[in-house]
């Protein structure tokens, strides 16, 4: 996501960093460059007029120019257009207490609009809601199949009606969400592979009957400017609130997310970054415009390590380490513990200073699968000792994990040293703390 854009404005960036003083010519070769990467990310074009005019015009005045070091505000310059650009800040969505709210799915077939539906329940209830799904796509084959599945494997109940019409199915829906005692029900509805009459008349019944207090357009981002397009359509027909853009954690290039508000007038509220059913964020423009800036996004790897790591679990672990008693299956819970978090390319790119070097250097996600997968094959007697792997063990490792022996040899090293690091940050660590405690006794 993003990382053409990003790879590009980091070029620019770099000339405009190696430049003492900047000038007027300089703005303009700058801006102009930041409107060539921008287009090639698909972004509308309009937009982009209106974005780089802007950015030249405030660079231009006495604050970039004047300044001590105008590269770094000119990049503020562009950092402040870009968060604006995308809304400025997230806007979450308020619920009334005491009452059923209601969020109503729109969008074309094949946006992942019944997977996102999914999603969003399962944001919720983690918020402390408790939410139903009501199934009104009659039309796709298989569309109620897949909620229902989807609620299931998550304990989310779904209502569903294979015989009545869509309209029907939703007045319905509201009865049971209340005979569940649900505090949000979210309805998902029949898209086409195009905008037409019967379906947008669908909608507005839908929307009639549950007066909805959000209306989410879902949008696949991989579709770039023509999910802007579709937007802006819907928007007229259904004055929806927010949007959604699925797959952004494909190759994405960004356009959609960087021109859906200025096109529509409506901001992005969340953004699907996986497929997995918690792959579902709430839109930081100001966080993404730093990401996309190579500035990474350090509060996003804080609330992700928050969700997915257990601090008790964390509290056990530091004592072990003090101890010098860490041991592979240690290892391996805090390796499923940053699986959690997501994959090491994405949770990199949130390192300030890490997206240009990902770029050089792709990281391999396989390869913690593939040590998980040898830690998996060994008994927890070799886990927690493993100084008693030898060949014959190493082999059956290897065997069984469907890697090499020296695939085993590699991890055996790299922890073993791993280890010796712990033993001696420990040294140190104990080292200051006497040394503290000396000051502390001394009456001086």
């Amino acid at each position: 996501m993003f990382e053409e854009l990003s790879g590009r404005f980091d070029a620019i960036f770099n000339k405009v960093r190696g430049r003492g003083k900047l000038s007027e010519e300089n703005i303009a070769e700058a801006v102009r460059d930041v409107k060539r990467a921008l287009l090639e990310a698909d972004v509308n074009f309009k937009v982009v007029k209106k974005f780089s005019a802007s950015v030249q015009q405030k660079a231009l005045g006495a604050e970039v120019l004047k300044s001590i070091t105008p590269g770094q505000q000119f990049i503020k310059l562009v950092y402040d257009e870009l968060a604006a650009l995308m809304g400025g800040s997230a806007r979450t969505v308020k619920f009334h207490n005491n009452k059923l709210n209601k969020i109503v799915m729109a969008g074309l077939q094949g946006s992942g609009k019944t997977t996102a539906c999914a999603k969003l329940a399962l944001y919720f209830r983690k918020q402390g809601h408790r939410p139903v799904l009501a199934a009104c796509d009659t039309y796709r084959a298989a569309a109620i199949d897949q909620l229902e599945t989807l609620g299931k494997s998550l304990g989310i109940p779904v209502y569903s009606d294979r015989q009545a019409k869509p309209g029907k199915i939703a007045s319905d829906a509201l009865d049971f969400a209340k005979r569940e005692d649900a505090s949000l029900l979210i309805v998902d509805t029949a898209g086409r592979l195009h905008i037409d009459t019967d379906m947008m008349s669908e909608l507005k019944e839908i929307c009639s009957l549950v007066k909805p207090d959000e209306t989410f357009f879902v949008a696949d981002a991989m579709t770039g400017q023509d999910a802007v397009n579709v937007a802006a359509e819907f928007h007229k027909e259904i004055a929806f609130s927010g949007t959604v853009l699925s797959k952004m954690d494909g190759d994405a290039r960004g356009g959609a997310a960087l021109s859906i508000l200025d096109v529509t007038g409506v901001p992005v509220q969340f953004i699907g970054v996986s497929e997995k059913p918690d792959g579902l964020e709430l839109f930081h423009p100001e966080r993404m415009a730093s990401r996309i800036l190579g500035m990474g996004d350090v509060v996003s790897l804080v609330e992700k390590a928050e969700q997915s790591v257990d601090l008790e679990q964390s509290r056990k672990l530091e004592k072990k380490i003090r101890k010098n008693a860490f041991t592979l299956q240690d290892f391996l819970d805090q390796l499923r513990q940053i699986k959690k978090m997501g994959s090491l390319s994405e949770l990199l790119s949130m390192i300030p200073g890490m997206g240009a070097q990902i770029k050089d250097a792709p990281v391999d996600d396989d390869a913690l699968v593939k040590i998980e997968a040898i830690i998996c094959s060994m008994t927890k007697k070799e886990r927690n000792k493993p100084v008693i792997i030898d060949g014959s063990r190493r082999r059956r490792i290897a065997s069984g994990s469907g890697t090499t022996v020296q695939d085993v040899n590699k991890l055996l090293k790299q922890f073993d040293t791993m280890k010796t690091m712990m033993k001696k940050m420990n040294k140190i660590s104990g080292k200051r703390g006497q040394a503290a405690a000396l000051r502390n006794l001394s009456p001086f």
